[in-house]
């Protein structure tokens, strides 16, 4: 039986990260993420549902996080479902499931409608310079050249 198990979420730092080691000195970073729902309800009013969602980094990834975002700064991550399980000094069994950080993405922060804007060249912009000089066929042709 096949199993797949990838998280991906775009939202908002709630705590600034928490960066720690453990014992062989690779670097773990933890920190909260916001994530909205808007919508319509049948009755016409708008609504929003807030989930918060624990996350978890390590190694590069953890200093990069810990060094460039804080509190309230956009983030957008790829990682898998985690599932600690824990028992209090008191002896009761807690457990929570954690997004455990693979990659993420910066992501300009402000309150702009619509697309964002970054420096990196659009997908097409990048293909058509770099295929337009090899290809040999007249514009205009509407066949595809593999």
């Amino acid at each position: 039986m096949a199993n797949f198990n990838k998280v991906i979420l775009l939202g908002n730092l709630t705590r600034d990260p928490q960066l720690s080691y453990l014992p062989s000195q690779m670097a773990v970073v933890d920190f909260g993420l916001a994530v909205n729902r808007n919508w319509t309800g049948q009755d016409g009013q708008k609504k929003q549902e807030v989930c918060f969602v624990d996350c978890r980094a390590f190694g590069k990834t953890a200093e990069n996080i810990n060094k460039y975002c804080k509190k309230g700064n956009p983030l957008f991550i790829e990682g898998r479902l985690t599932f600690d399980q824990w028992t209090t000094q008191e002896g009761q069994k807690r457990s929570k499931h954690r997004i455990t950080v693979m990659s993420f993405q910066f992501l300009p922060s402000g309150g702009s409608s619509g697309r964002e804007q970054d420096s990196s060249p659009e997908p097409e912009q990048e293909f058509s310079g770099n295929h337009g000089s090899e290809n040999n066929a007249p514009s205009g042709n509407d066949d595809i050249p593999f």
